[in-house]
Order: C-alpha cells, then sequence, then structure tokens
C-alpha cells in the first residue's frame, strides 16, 4: 500500500529560512527575519509576508540565487528519514513557501518523489522582486495534498504531514500524522506528533 509524507522545506528539510540567507546577503537579515517570524506564528497572512520579504530581493543576481540555494544546510537527519520513510512504502514529497532553486536541487539530492514551490521572477539575470507560484497562499499546501491524495488515491489516514510553521497548518486536516517539527506553538496544537529535538530521523519512530 502506497502512503504519502509531505515535508515543509525551510526549518524543516532544510535547517534555516532561505529568505534569510539571500538578505543576509544583501544585509537586510534582520529585517527579513522579523517578518517571517511573524508569518511563522500565524501573525501576518503568508502571501503578504512572501510578496513583501521578496520585493527586498530586487536586483540579487540569479547566479548567486542559485549559489546560495545550493550551498543550503540540510536538516539533521534529511537523507535518514527519506530514504527510511520510501523503504517503509511512502512518497516522499516536499510542499514549500520558499524556491524552486533550491527544492528542484535538494529534491535530487534527497532522492525526494516530487516538490512543489513557488518561482521567483528573473529579468536581465536578476530578480525583479516578484514571485508567483502554487504555494504563495495560507492555504495553499493543504491544497495542493488534497490534490495529490486525489491523483495517487492515497487517503488521509496513509497520509504524514511534517513542518513547523503557520503556512503548514493547513495540511494537517488532510493528514492522520501531524508532526510539528521545532515548531512555533500555533503548528504544536495541532500536531498530534510533537518533536522538539533538530533530527528529522526521530520521525521514523512514528511511521510504521
Amino acid at each position: 500500500m502506497t502512503k504519502l509524507a509531505v515535508f515543509d522545506f525551510d526549518s524543516t528539510l532544510m535547517d534555516g529560512e532561505t529568505l534569510e540567507f539571500f538578505a543576509r546577503e544583501l544585509g537586510i537579515g534582520e529585517k527579513v527575519k522579523a517578518i517571517t517570524d511573524k508569518a511563522m506564528r500565524g501573525e501576518l497572512d503568508f502571501f503578504e509576508s512572501l510578496t513583501e520579504r521578496v520585493s527586498f530581493l530586487k536586483g540579487l543576481s540569479i547566479q548567486k540565487v542559485d549559489e546560495i540555494c545550493h550551498s543550503l544546510p540540510l536538516m539533521n537527519g534529511a537523507e535518514e528519514v527519506v530514504k527510511g520513510l520510501q523503504k517503509k512504502g511512502y512518497k516522499v514529497v516536499c510542499f514549500s513557501g520558499g524556491f524552486r532553486n533550491a527544492t528542484a536541487y535538494f529534491g535530487d539530492k534527497l532522492g525526494l518523489n516530487g516538490e512543489f514551490a513557488n518561482i521567483l521572477h528573473v529579468k536581465e539575470g536578476l530578480l525583479t522582486g516578484q514571485v508567483g507560484g502554487e504555494m504563495m497562499f495560507n492555504d495553499s499546501k493543504g491544497q495542493m495534498l488534497l490534490r495529490l491524495q486525489k491523483l495517487l488515491n492515497i487517503s488521509p489516514d496513509n497520509t504524514m504531514a511534517v513542518g513547523d510553521g503557520a503556512n503548514d497548518l493547513s495540511m494537517f486536516k488532510f493528514a492522520s500524522k501531524r508532526v510539528a517539527f521545532c515548531a512555533k506553538p500555533i503548528l504544536k496544537e495541532n500536531a498530534n506528533i510533537v518533536i522538539e529535538e533538530k533530527d528529522l530521523s526521530l520521525i521514523l519512530n512514528y511511521a510504521e
């Protein structure tokens, strides 16, 4: 029987926030981090916070973006959890409110069965400060999970969702295993598995 495990990327599969790595390159790390933190706590609308943060990146070269994305630090246990879940019959997918520059690269590196993320708009080799994609809104991950379940004919009973922030909440109503990984309080309150240690391989203890 096929099962489905969906992971957030930033601060879940990857140790950190992609946007903050970009912002540090531009010397605006603290400014962007403050907005990210509010969004992940559920205090800001995700779409508004995403578009505002990306607007600050205007002028950053796509070459530098890819360089940063390809050197992001994976979370401890990321490779083990992906391989371990796949051995247990799970399709392992990443849903990210971040960017395909990172998820496509690490999707290949980790051997994910699929990855869905947003796309940074580029013109003449530079970011324009605009963004588009399937993961722009508070409920985007839940909607995509529902579509994937229908496509693969997998029920919520055979679905695990793993995340750390408020924009991962929408996945939880479609998953019987709701994992809050080193998460914000809003996600922990709605989880039935809470992991406080930065080690993704601990999730394997909850996967049959």
